[in-house]
Formats: C-alpha cells, sequence, structure tokens
C-alpha cells in the first residue's frame, strides 16, 4: 500500500506543479437588422428592437464562419493562438453570440477575447459585401457583452490529480488484498494435516481481524457508513464530473464492491449460502441496462445522451454493490438485524428534519454546502402546496422524501413490536414509527397517503385482534391530532385525491399528456430502449413515472426486470414468512412484503429509481430481504434435522492470515 500509494500522491504533485491553471473570457455579440429595415414602423429608427428571430439564420452562417479553418489561419496571424470557441448563447432564442478564448496567459486571453470579438464584426461585413448587399440593408454586429475579465477554469486540472491519486490508491488497495490472499493460499495446509493452532496463534489472529475500534470490518460497517453519507449529505449534491449519481454516498458504495471483490478474491469470505435470489434478479435487470446500453450505442445519439448512459452503468454498479454487500457479505444476522435498526435510526432522523422544515417553512439542506460538491437537481427550492411547506429534509424532493419514510416505516413498526427488544424503553421503540408516519402526511402528497395506506393494509390484518383494534383506533386518534395540530392539512390531503378523482388535477393532467408523449419514443426501440440513463429532462421531459420512464430506457424487456425486482422484495418477505419458527420473524417477513408493495405501487407515482437515495434504500431492503431468507431457511434446516444432526450446510468462516 505505502509504496503505490506514495507514488500516487507524488505524482498529483507532479500535475499540480506543471500543469498551468487555464483561464477563459467570453464576449457576447448580437446581431441587429440594417438601419433601413429599423426606420419601418413600428420600430421607429431602434435598431435594438429589431434583433428578432428571423436573423438566426445569419448567425448560424456567422458562427460557421468564424469556426472554419480560413478564419482560425487569420486569426492565428493576428496572434489568436489559443483555442476558441463561437455558438449561440446558452439558453437564447434570439440571434445572440457567445465567443470564448480559453489560455493560460491571462492577459494574452484578454486581448485574443478583443481581437476574436471585432473579427466578428468584421466576417460579417465581409459575408454581406461578397454578396453585394447593399450597406444599407447590411446586418450589424453589436457587441452587448464587452470581454470579460477571464477567470480561472482549474476543474479539468484538478480532476487528472484527483484522478492519478485515485487510481494509485485503490490500485495500491486491490494489489495488497490480492497479495495477501495469495500468501494465505500457499500457507494454507490439507485440513487433515493442519495442527491445532497454539495460543499465540489464536491471540495474534484477534488482533490481526480486528478494526479500529476492536471489530472486525465487515460489511455492516460498511453499509453503515454509507447510510451516514446518504441520509446526512443531501442527496442532490454531487460530484460535477459524475452526475446526479456521483453522490458520496454511491461513490462510497463502489468502494464497497471494491473492498468485497478484492476480499472474495483474497479467499477471506465467501458468499452466504441460500441468498442467490436477489443477485440472480440484478443480473436479470443488468441483461436490460447492458442490451439498452448497446442499443443507445448502435443509434444516432447526441453527447448528452452518451454521457448519460454511461451514468446510468455506474449508477447501477451502485444498486449491485448495495445488494451484493447485504445479501452476499453479511455473514451473521445480529449484524444484520443491527445494519437495520441503524437504517430505521438514521431515516426517523432525516423525518425529523422534516418537521423542521414544515413547521418552519424552510429547507434546511438548502444550508449545507460541502466544498467540492456542487446540486445535481436543477432549481431546487421550497415547494408549497396549498398554505404549506412540502419538507424535503436531506432528499433531492418531497416525493422522494415520502417514498423513502414509505419503505421504511414497515421495519420501524416491526422493530417496535420486536419481542426481543421489550426491555427497551416504549419512547426508544416507538419514536421513529411516531416520527416517519408523522412525516409523510407532512409531505402534502398522493405518494405518502398512498404508502401509508398500503403499510396499514399489509401489516395490520396479520395482527391478533387485540393489536389490530388498537392500531386502527391510533390511526383514527392521529387524523384527529393532525385536524388539530395543522389545520387545513388533512382537507388539502382530500382534496388532492377528489381533484384526481374528477380528473380536475392539474398534475395529473400533464402526467396523462406525457404518458402519450412517450409512445413515439417507444415505437422506435420497443423492445431494448433507448438507453438506460439516456432520457433526462433537460433533453425531453419528466416523465413523473418509473415504468414509463423504464420503458423508454430500456423498453420492454427493461419494464419486465424492474417489476421482476419488485417480486422478488415480495416473494423474498413471503418466504421468510412462511419458513419463520417465531412470530417474530413473521412480521419481519410481512414487513418486507410491505415494503416492496409500497415500492410497487408508488413507483407508478414518480420516477422513483431516479432519486438517489430512495434508490439507494429500495436495493438495500432487496439485498437485505434475501439475506434473511437465507438465515431462516437454514434456521429451519436446522430445527427439521434436530440438534443431534449435521447440517449440511456449513456457514462461510472468514479465513484470517497469520
Amino acid at each position: 500500500m505505502v509504496p503505490v500509494t506514495l507514488l500516487s500522491l507524488l505524482g498529483g504533485a507532479y500535475l499540480y506543479v506543471t500543469v498551468p491553471v487555464s483561464y477563459q473570457s467570453q464576449s457576447s455579440v448580437a446581431l441587429l437588422d440594417s438601419s433601413a429595415v429599423a426606420r419601418l414602423a413600428p420600430t421607429f429608427g431602434n435598431p435594438i428592437s429589431n434583433a428578432g428571430g428571423s436573423l438566426i439564420v445569419t448567425a448560424d452562417v456567422l458562427i460557421r464562419t468564424l469556426e472554419s479553418a480560413d478564419a482560425a489561419k487569420e486569426l492565428h496571424s493576428r496572434g489568436v493562438t489559443d483555442p476558441y470557441t463561437a455558438g449561440f448563447a446558452p439558453q437564447s432564442e434570439s440571434p445572440l453570440l457567445s465567443l470564448s478564448v480559453t489560455g493560460t496567459d491571462r492577459a494574452k486571453v484578454l486581448a485574443e477575447t478583443n481581437t476574436l470579438t471585432a473579427f466578428a464584426g468584421e466576417q460579417l461585413k465581409a459575408l454581406q459585401a461578397a454578396a453585394k448587399v447593399p450597406p444599407t440593408y447590411f446586418v450589424q454586429a453589436a457587441p452587448v457583452v464587452l470581454p470579460q475579465t477571464p477567470v480561472s477554469k482549474s476543474k479539468s486540472r484538478y480532476q487528472d490529480i484527483a484522478a492519478v491519486v485515485i487510481l494509485g490508491v485503490v490500485s495500491a488497495f486491490l494489489l495488497s488484498i490480492l497479495l495477501e490472499g495469495v500468501a494465505v493460499v500457499r500457507r494454507r495446509r490439507p485440513a487433515g494435516n493442519s495442527p491445532a493452532p497454539r495460543p499465540q496463534d489464536a491471540r495474534t489472529r484477534r488482533r490481526t481481524g480486528a478494526g479500529l475500534l476492536g471489530r472486525r470490518v465487515d460489511a455492516t460497517a460498511v453499509l453503515t457508513v454509507y447510510l451516514v453519507l446518504a441520509f446526512f449529505i443531501p442527496s442532490n449534491l454531487a460530484l460535477p464530473a459524475l452526475g446526479g449519481v456521483g453522490t458520496p454516498a454511491n461513490v462510497f458504495a463502489l468502494l464497497g464492491l471494491l473492498w468485497y471483490l478484492a476480499t472474495w478474491l483474497g479467499g477471506r469470505i465467501l458468499p452466504a449460502p441460500g441468498t442467490r435470489t436477489p443477485r440472480v434478479a440484478m443480473c436479470v435487470l443488468g441483461l436490460a441496462v447492458l442490451a439498452a446500453y448497446v442499443a443507445d450505442a448502435m443509434r444516432e445519439s447526441s453527447h448528452e445522451e452518451v454521457l448519460g448512459a454511461d451514468r446510468g452503468l455506474i449508477g447501477f454498479l451502485v444498486w449491485v454493490s448495495l445488494v451484493v454487500l447485504t445479501s452476499a457479505a453479511v455473514q451473521e444476522r445480529g449484524r444484520l438485524d443491527v445494519l437495520m435498526r441503524r437504517a430505521v435510526v438514521m431515516a426517523s432522523v432525516v423525518a425529523a428534519i422534516g418537521f423542521y422544515d414544515f413547521f418552519a417553512a424552510t429547507n434546511i439542506a438548502d444550508s449545507i454546502h460541502i466544498p467540492g460538491l456542487q446540486t445535481s437537481v436543477a432549481q431546487v427550492s421550497v415547494m408549497d402546496r396549498g398554505a404549506f411547506t412540502r419538507p424535503r429534509a436531506t432528499t433531492a424532493q418531497p416525493l422522494e422524501f415520502a417514498g423513502m419514510l414509505a419503505i421504511l416505516l414497515p421495519f420501524a413498526i416491526q422493530q417496535a413490536l420486536d419481542p426481543v427488544r421489550r426491555h427497551l424503553h416504549a419512547l426508544r421503540r416507538w419514536a421513529p414509527v411516531v416520527l416517519m408516519a408523522g412525516a409523510l402526511p407532512l409531505s402534502v402528497s398522493r405518494t405518502s397517503i398512498i404508502g401509508l395506506l398500503l403499510v396499514a393494509l399489509v401489516m395490520v390484518p396479520r395482527w391478533k385482534p387485540a393489536r389490530r383494534w388498537t392500531a386502527i383506533g391510533v390511526m383514527t386518534a392521529s387524523v384527529a391530532v393532525f385536524k388539530v395540530l395543522v389545520p387545513g392539512l388533512i382537507g388539502t390531503i382530500t382534496g388532492l385525491f377528489a381533484s384526481f378523482l374528477s380528473n380536475s388535477d392539474s398534475s395529473t393532467q400533464a402526467r396523462t399528456v406525457k404518458y402519450s408523449a412517450i409512445v413515439p419514443y417507444l415505437k422506435e426501440h420497443p423492445l431494448f430502449g433507448r438507453g438506460f440513463g439516456t432520457f433526462t429532462p433537460d433533453l425531453y421531459f419528466f416523465t413523473d413515472n418509473q415504468y414509463m420512464l423504464a420503458l423508454a430506457e430500456m423498453g420492454v424487456l427493461g419494464l419486465l426486470a424492474l417489476l421482476a425486482l419488485f417480486i422478488t422484495g415480495i416473494h423474498h418477505g413471503g418466504a421468510v414468512r412462511r419458513l419463520a419458527g417465531t412470530e417474530s420473524d413473521r412480521e419481519l417477513g410481512q414487513a418486507f412484503v410491505a415494503s416492496s408493495l409500497v415500492a410497487l405501487v408508488i413507483s407508478a407515482t414518480f420516477d422513483s429509481l431516479s432519486f438517489p437515495m430512495f434508490a439507494g434504500m429500495f436495493f438495500l431492503i432487496l439485498g437485505a430481504g434475501g439475506s434473511y431468507l437465507g438465515f431462516v431457511r437454514r434456521e429451519a434446516e436446522t430445527a427439521v434435522q434436530g440438534p443431534g444432526e449435521t447440517s449440511p450446510v456449513q456457514l462461510p468462516q472468514l479465513v484470517e492470515s497469520r
């Protein structure tokens, strides 16, 4: 680790010293109608009022002229030796040109921008003179933004430095793990000839395997760090180069996947038996993603779509990492219980932040700024509905806030009712349930209410009559409490459903229009889609429906793979409930059924997997369901064989190096 890491740090320092900082200066030029045209009514001689769309073609011709080889040669003779660009100004529908020069000398860049701006006006006059246009009808080039003071563009420089350092550290990490695994295999003796370990060897193994706080670093510890990053860093903040998938939590999840692969290749861990189902479902989704990626490569897609397809592959690897770590890497049921409790506790903290946002009419996430990260969601601001502020806490959008709490609420209820935790104080057990269930209506959305109703409909009927009637009474009382404490909230929510049923809701009508608008794209690529991650709102439009988005991006194959994921989650819960030997495990299985069913239904109300926090929690739950099913199956097999018999299924053991 040490020499390769030092070499990567030295390489990064070398780039920092040798790669110069680049500067960029910009100017803007508008094309104006000729003075003869400007004298016509109703402009009354004002040429600026005639800077209309009729000059778009003229502007396009001028841009092509400036980017030609002859123009570049002429500019080079005038001293413009640095790279320059000419194009339409961003988000402009008028003949407004944006000119820029990028170089390493600040003063030279400014002078070159002045030369380029003047040259643009000269070329426009030369084009019209060559066409023998009378000077009276010449279109004029008027600089509306003079060449700006050059600003430093250090993004690419720091990206190169970070790439060298990260590549070196990751390579050192993988190399060290692989070499250690090879050494362990070489030293390993046949099981029959292996002598009994000496006492000092056992102590050495314990010291070697201990983590920072005296416990071995395992998948639960890795996933706990992921949960902290996912819940407490706003999900709209990401690394600029990776877009929406570049959240710190997602990047750490990819490192967790590398950790698992290196540990597995080194022979230190084996996949937990009986946990293959979620990974098989991910393989099916992977086939759909890869087929869509190939389909995107075979058509004439734009550069933005290619980048979107690459980001889609990165996002899929993040999902794979979460499923693999939870289903294959967790070796003890107790550690999986700890992971699920931590997820519920952290989600309840996010729900508490949502309470603050609602009553303070603000978004606390707007005040969180982390150097190196920038928002990946355009125009994230406080959202209102009726007289209420819709909270989003640390999520990117109120719908993500509601969806994430809805799929974790069943586990909060199961943990509160778990007999193993009955010795804890009631406040400690029920506070997460109160916070998460109470925050859902505050999002003022149909998604949250649908999630609450589904959780109640799946879990409450399975309870004994006494608990069932108590739950119904608590839910009825909760409606009354909300009506008193937050006047108008219940009426606003019922109005949402009333407008939906009467088809008078503007948001519902807008979504219906989008459904018909997506049909032409589906007809072009019905089987494999346009490419996973390519149907972005900046290029097309919001779908507000995960199934429609899957059809557009991955076609029919992708839709079937997505449905297989949800059905797999429901299967996990049903199988755990069927094989469980205790009432606690049966309720746990029912919680998995409720969570997966909620995800299945509310994915029709918004593009759920486009939001990193919701997607991360869903795939973590999917993998955890497969892991619990493996534990329950092994426990059931042991119970059938009897205590005196040896189970043919041996739990994988960690192989420690001496």
